[in-house]
């Protein structure tokens, strides 16, 4: 293992991990990005919602992946749905996950 993989964790375990646990996929891109492609499946609520949505999240009791275009938004959707509760990873780029799974 890698330093960064020491230090932050091995990213395709945990990938496989969430997968395991029957993980929901969220695309957090705009309905104008999501539309022009995305992951078959996943679910899409942008970025700008989350917060007000994150409770209805929870309800689905499932773990959740995040992305988005490159994973930055994805990254602070994992951390607003972290901060109420809900089982969040950053999945990152959209295309990028699709071909991880």
């Amino acid at each position: 293992m890698g330093l960064f993989g020491f230090l932050f964790g091995n990213k395709a375990n945990k990938l496989k991990t969430f997968q395991e646990k029957g993980a929901i996929i969220l695309d957090v891109r705009s309905k104008a990005e999501y539309d022009s492609g995305a992951i078959p499946g996943s679910k899409h609520i942008p970025l700008q919602q989350i917060q007000a949505k994150a409770k209805e999240i929870k309800q689905w009791n499932k773990p959740v992946i995040t992305c988005c275009a490159s994973g930055m938004r994805s990254g602070s959707a994992a951390a607003i749905l972290r901060s109420h509760g809900v089982e969040a990873m950053n999945g990152g780029g959209w295309q990028s996950l699709y071909n991880k799974l």
